[in-house]
């Protein structure tokens, strides 16, 4: 029962005996066995693993919005949270230091939009921009390609932002299914549909979404959005905070 389990590791998590999940309280993962899975997927892509195989990879601008938006729990979190959150996931909690470049790239954010933000990095952005780098790093690899969603939907008031699977129904073209109209509203961008379900035709068909390869000396990202663009390095500070943590 995965109940149990969660309240056990949030009783007492320790990364000595739960490893990553101390952190992310998710009972259920991939674990390196010596078997099944030798080594930690991140690890085999570093050694050349898949270096023949292209990869496109990206995530969502908000994605940890979904869990805290719907919920309230994103007007609920105080401030000794969020330094806790911080701390938690390795950054200074101070606000001169990790937890003010965050602060400074959004005024006025709550403790919750902030631990929303850090959280995002954490879970998604750093660990797709992270393979990303293992897997342009080899030689002869497969094309490497990075991209960032940004659209935001109106629905929860405009706060749900580019959350947790909001790029799903615009990379499939099935904007009509109405199973994603409390997710993206009734009236979502056609046009951003077209670009994105075109790209991963693209990708799927010949390996090229239609934007310059990753490669950590440019790292050239697509931002898809009403206006889609190629950035190179977006939120770079955020970014390199995370060089050596996790």
């Amino acid at each position: 029962m995965t109940t149990p389990l969660r309240a056990e590791i949030s009783a007492a998590p320790d990364p000595a005996r739960w490893g990553e999940a101390a952190r992310n309280l998710m009972p259920f993962e991939p674990v390196v066995d010596g078997d099944l899975l030798p080594t930690a997927p991140i690890d085999a892509i570093s050694a050349g693993a898949g270096a023949g195989v292209d990869l496109l990879i990206g995530t969502n601008t908000d994605e940890f919005r979904l869990f805290l938006v719907p919920t309230g729990l994103l007007d609920l979190i105080p401030e000794p949270a969020l330094r806790a959150t911080a701390a938690g996931y390795g950054l200074a909690p101070d606000t001169q230091l990790h937890l003010g470049i965050y602060q400074a790239a959004r005024p006025g954010a709550t403790p919750g939009e902030l631990t929303a933000a850090i959280a995002t990095d954490w879970f998604y952005r750093i660990p797709a921009i992270r393979l990303a780098e293992a897997h342009a790093h080899h030689q002869g690899a497969g094309g490497t390609h990075l991209y960032e969603f940004a659209w935001h939907p109106p629905t929860f008031d405009g706060r749900l932002g580019a959350c947790h699977a909001t790029e799903l129904p615009f990379v499939f073209d099935n904007l009509h299914d109405q199973g994603f109209t409390n997710l993206i509203g009734t009236a979502p961008p056609q046009q951003l549909a077209d670009t994105m379900h075109a790209a991963w035709v693209s990708f799927a068909a010949s390996g090229d979404p239609g934007w310059p390869a990753y490669h950590p000396r440019d790292r050239s990202t697509m931002r898809f959005d009403t206006r889609s663009e190629v950035l190179h390095d977006p939120r770079p500070r955020e970014r390199a905070l995370w060089d050596t943590r996790r």
